[in-house]
């Protein structure tokens, strides 16, 4: 099959990478039977999967041809809106049997085989299970993981069954006519694609969450800056004002001399803050004596402005 020419989503190069490092028949298997518990139709007589990712086709066709036969899967791609191409792939008839018997599936994936796989290729299964009903959103934009499947049983196998064993806990919500596993927080996405094997992926959207982490806190702390900065402009524009009533009302030289000087150099630098005030002093005084100063002059000129009312 030829790659479908748009782009590969975030979730297809998942894909893509869980598929690209499966190098045995063992761990084909097993990454096999994950992806038949959530085709589309699953039964004795009748196999199909829908997907569309290229990558998930090649492996189905592949996979299933060497169990059951060169001509054992027929695959229809098809358009669909957006001009995303959509793959169908379906057992032959007669072969459905073949295939769900080499996995010791029942009749319907309602009967699980729980003692396969062994516990090494568990991981593989879920990878299976994520290539046919499982999406993850660009983590650029937000972190949202999920496996949409046919049935509860289902679910509660992935849920309970396989993921339990890691310590993986995902959210459950009913959508339409599917069972929906998800994980929203990116630490559990991460150790999800690590476990399925997708460890480029993983290491990727590490990147991206530490990107993400640093410039929110750089955005912190530039809004804690320019909040401060805001604080200090209009705390300085009050203590001018206080300044500006007092020299027009009683004048700056009835004040006392310590008074009289900060007030003088507040007027003449009103980016100061209360650190350069102290520092600037003859001696410097603290802070916490500039803002004591300041305090009392705006005492002062409140006082002038009650005595108006």
């Amino acid at each position: 099959m030829s790659e479908n020419t748009t782009e590969q989503s975030f979730s297809q190069k998942v894909k893509a990478e869980i598929i690209s490092r499966i190098d045995s028949s063992a761990k084909a298997d097993a990454c096999l039977y994950g992806l038949l518990l959530c085709t589309n139709i699953l039964s004795k007589s009748e196999i199909t999967l829908l997907t569309e990712t290229i990558s998930v086709a090649d492996f189905f066709a592949l996979n299933v041809r060497r169990i059951c036969g060169d001509d054992s899967v027929t695959v229809t791609p098809y358009e669909r809106g957006g001009g995303t191409v959509m793959y169908s792939l379906s057992v032959g008839e007669g072969l459905c049997e073949m295939l769900l018997s080499h996995f010791h599936i029942g009749e319907s994936r309602q009967r699980l085989n729980l003692k396969y796989p062994k516990k090494s290729l568990i991981p593989l299964t879920i990878a299976g299970m994520y290539l046919a009903s499982g999406s993850l959103s660009d983590p650029n934009k937000g972190y949202h993981m999920e496996f949409a499947l046919p049935e509860l049983e289902l679910c509660n196998y992935l849920g309970l069954t396989l993921l339990e064993k890691y310590g993986m806990l995902a959210k459950h919500v009913e959508r339409k006519n599917h069972q929906v596993l998800y994980f929203k927080e990116s630490d559990n996405i991460i150790d999800m694609l690590a476990l399925m094997g997708a460890t480029s992926a993983s290491f990727e959207l590490t990147n991206v969450k530490i990107y993400k982490d640093m410039r929110n806190n750089i955005n912190r702390g530039v809004n804690c800056v320019n909040a401060n900065i805001e604080k200090s402009i209009r705390a300085a524009e009050k203590q001018i004002e206080d300044i500006e009533l007092l020299d027009a009302e009683v004048g700056l030289d009835t004040l006392p001399d310590n008074l009289r000087e900060i007030a003088m150099l507040r007027y003449e630098n009103p980016d100061f803050n209360l650190a350069d005030l102290g520092a600037a002093l003859t001696p410097p005084i603290s802070r916490s004596g500039a803002n004591h100063r300041l305090q009392k002059i705006a005492k002062l000129a409140d006082e002038i402005r009650r005595a108006k009312l």
